[in-house]
């Protein structure tokens, strides 16, 4: 079984949390807001990181982000863009098993006509009331399946299949 790192909307925060939630990922990756290129320096050091531009990353050293990326780990092809509204093709017509998004910091995992949509929520600062989370792909040949985890409070992970 492969595990995928997935994380967002960093906004320059890098918690201790999400470290320990990542560390052991075969692949990372970085969904948008990453808000300071140190916190990509870290997450490569643990494992292979792929990463997309957000609304937030303006400065010049974001301009080696790209807006959108298709990433195939272990055979699954992942379609990654910082805001789901921004979807302008059709994963099931380019052969994409899972879409990840960021922006709105809310978690959420939903199967649609066998695309799989992930947006792992928010890693950084709080916002509004919104829970801290980071989540992981589980790739075991054409099983994939997504775990939410909250990294801060009382709330326990759960997993969509």
């Amino acid at each position: 079984m492969l595990r995928v790192g997935l994380i967002a909307d960093t906004h320059g925060l890098l918690r201790p949390e999400a470290i320990a939630f990542l560390a052991g990922s075969d692949h990372i990756v970085h969904a948008g807001d990453v808000g300071d290129p140190a916190i990509l320096d870290t997450l490569s050091t643990m494992a292979p990181t792929t990463a997309i531009r957000g609304n937030v990353d303006i400065d010049a050293w974001a301009a080696r982000l790209p807006e959108t990326t298709r990433v195939t780990i272990a055979g699954v092809a992942i379609y990654v863009l910082h805001d789901l509204n921004a979807l302008d093709l059709d994963p099931r017509a380019r052969d994409l098993r899972v879409v990840l998004s960021g922006h709105s910091h809310q978690p959420s995992v939903a199967e649609r006509d066998g695309v799989l949509y992930v947006n792992p929520g928010s890693a950084g600062p709080r916002r509004f009331r919104l829970p801290i989370t980071a989540a992981e792909l589980l790739i075991d040949g054409a099983s994939v399946t997504a775990r939410i985890q909250v990294l801060l409070g009382d709330q326990t992970a759960f997993t969509f299949d």
